[in-house]
């Protein structure tokens, strides 16, 4: 469902991506780590279309949308919970969730606020709330919760567990292995390395900017390297 070739991003001098590649089928949850400043945000951001290419390209679907503006990606599916939320913090649940579908026409829309409210009982309970009142945790939830009313057919998680308490990255990570199950395919970035690799089918590390190692999830897992410098043996 998603391709990218060669991908190469600039920050001015700094070349913060370096020929990136790797894949991801219909159906799987593929998860990309790496430590901080290892350019996964960065590869996501050029993936959605909202930071500009040096070089390399991305198939959606078989096609090529290099150049097409987020806006655009997610009419077609490839929507992104970007890192730190970025909920909008003067409006309340309700309000979140309705901005997340406000690409459909359908009348669906008020169904599938129900759905989110199944997969998070804690939003329903604060549904008038406004965001920006609510924990880093509560806003992860509704960030993702409000991806999900596009109505994805591949998202890109960045992050999810960042900044949370023990509990709440266990919800985190329960919802986004409930997410893959239902049928959404899942492009998973995070830093949680022994988290990440134990939800998904395959794996990217991602080092300086580069795909070091590759393959499936469990073997990533299990592998000297990657627990050595992502697990702390």
């Amino acid at each position: 469902m998603l391709k990218v070739s060669g991908l190469k991003v600039a920050y001015g001098g700094i070349q913060a991506v370096k020929g990136v590649s790797f894949e991801v089928f219909e159906g799987e949850l593929v998860s990309l780590i790496g430590a901080n400043g290892a350019g996964k945000t960065t590869t996501l951001k050029a993936i959605t279309g909202t930071q500009p290419l040096a070089e390399g390209s991305i198939d959606y679907l078989g096609k090529p949308i290099r150049g097409q503006g987020a806006w655009d990606l997610v009419r077609q599916g490839l929507v992104m919970v970007p890192e730190g939320r970025g909920t909008f913090t003067r409006m309340t649940i309700t309000e979140n969730l309705q901005m997340g579908a406000f690409i459909r026409n359908d009348n669906e829309i008020d169904a599938d606020i129900d759905k989110v409210f199944e997969l998070f009982p804690r939003l329903k309970e604060r549904r008038a709330q406004l965001a920006g009142t609510m924990s880093g945790g509560e806003q992860q939830m509704l960030a993702m919760g409000r991806a999900l009313m596009a109505r994805p057919k591949v998202l890109l998680l960045d992050e999810p567990s960042m900044g949370l308490s023990p509990i709440m990255v266990d919800k985190i990570f329960e919802v986004v292995a409930d997410i893959h199950r239902r049928g959404t395919t899942v492009l998973l970035v995070e830093q949680n390395a022994s988290r990440a690799l134990g939800l998904a089918d395959r794996g990217y590390v991602m080092d300086s900017g580069e795909v070091t190692m590759s393959g499936e999830a469990k073997a990533l897992l299990n592998d000297p390297k990657v627990r050595a410098a992502y697990l702390g043996e």
